[in-house]
């Protein structure tokens, strides 16, 4: 479990048997990559707005793209997602408008969640949960669905995504144990992007690889490139058909977290810039974008264009959404009780009154 399994390099050149074995138009190939690239230039916006004041924090994408955005597309529509807060290309690739997006980060009065949680947002239209914010604690639910499914006899698939620092925590060996024990549809989507928030990777277990721990829970594990979006693709549909199939995988995508761990972090206090540089040149977008170039199936012109034409789109969206009007503050007690307990009532009317009076004496 420590081979790496890749199908395009990091200068974009394809293992030719590899590739041979992965049934996908060209416009399915162009649809990936314009997926990635939303995400890349979205993400950059949300943490403009972010500095700007507009939005309270941002967990930056920027150099795991293509876990996501593979994940969705060698998935099945009835198929389950459980994301982090850094998993932006699901919402893209799943089909979320920028505007809806926008208003959730930006936490306005049309905000899909109404300023609840961080960042990601879900719902059945989606097949996808709300993130929680502290790590971890999604995949136990994620396991708990999976498992409801298969006494349900539902043919669908579970994909609960987390990063390295996850499984450090008690919830990620509880799921993959009961995972294991029951042989359920689950597919652990783990993006080793190096880093837990400032802990470098081999500062967080002994293991040589985090798929190596899927055998102490019977499971399977697999070890790929998560900057080679193909590798992926090709990947998950393994995985997928084996979860179905009462073989739980944990797949450990090895990318890098090219920004901060969030808006609130300075990551220079913990790595150098020379390492983050190195680490570009490995990076997805760059190495898809060379691939498809290579093969004809995408020109540098029609890339610049699809950039332009991704940019104006998102520039005329943010300028809508930074016109809606802010959330009521009472909003942050709705959707938690069918009806409010008298005692939050009173908090909610205080809060209420202390705003009036903040903002109209």
């Amino acid at each position: 479990m420590s081979e790496l399994y890749q199908i395009i390099n990091e200068e974009g050149v394809e293992n030719k048997q590899l590739l041979s074995k992965i049934n996908l138009s060209n416009d399915k190939l162009l649809e990936m990559y314009k997926h990635m690239l939303i995400t890349r230039i979205l993400d950059g916006w949300l943490m403009k707005l972010q500095r700007m004041g507009k939005a309270a924090i941002h967990a930056p994408n920027e150099g795991q793209e293509a876990i996501a955005v593979g994940v969705v597309h060698a998935s099945e529509k009835e198929d389950w997602f459980f994301p982090t807060y850094r998993d932006l290309g699901l919402l893209i690739a799943k089909g979320a408008p920028i505007r809806e997006i926008l208003n959730r980060w930006l936490a306005n009065a049309q905000d899909p969640l109404k300023g609840h949680e961080f960042a990601i947002y879900g719902g059945r239209k989606y097949n996808m949960v709300p993130t929680t914010t502290p790590v971890s604690v999604h995949l136990a639910a994620a396991t708990g669905f999976a498992h409801a499914a298969k006494i349900k006899k539902d043919k669908l698939v579970v994909f609960a995504f987390l990063g390295d620092g996850a499984t450090s925590k008690g919830d990620f060996h509880e799921s993959l144990n009961w995972a294991g024990v029951f042989k359920l549809p689950i597919v652990y989507v783990c993006q080793n992007n190096q880093y837990a928030i400032s802990m470098p990777f081999r500062r967080q277990t002994a293991s040589e690889t985090i798929a190596i721990k899927a055998v102490a829970y019977g499971i399977r594990g697999m070890r790929i490139d998560g900057n080679d979006i193909l590798a992926v693709y090709s990947a998950i549909k393994e995985a997928r058909e084996s979860a179905l199939n009462g073989m739980p995988v944990l797949v450990e995508c090895l990318t890098y977290r090219l920004g901060p761990h969030t808006t609130a972090d300075d990551p220079t206090r913990y790595r150098s810039q020379e390492e983050v540089e190195e680490m570009r040149k490995k990076e997805p977008l760059k190495r898809f974008r060379t691939f498809l170039i290579s093969k004809g199936i995408l020109t540098e012109k029609e890339d610049e264009q699809m950039r332009k034409d991704i940019e104006r789109e998102i520039e005329e969206e943010v300028k809508i959404a930074i016109t809606i009007p802010p959330l009521h503050v009472q909003a942050i007690f709705e959707d938690v009780y069918s009806e409010l307990p008298w005692h939050l009532k009173e908090q909610m009317e205080e809060i209420v009154k202390e705003y009036e009076e903040d903002h109209l004496s």
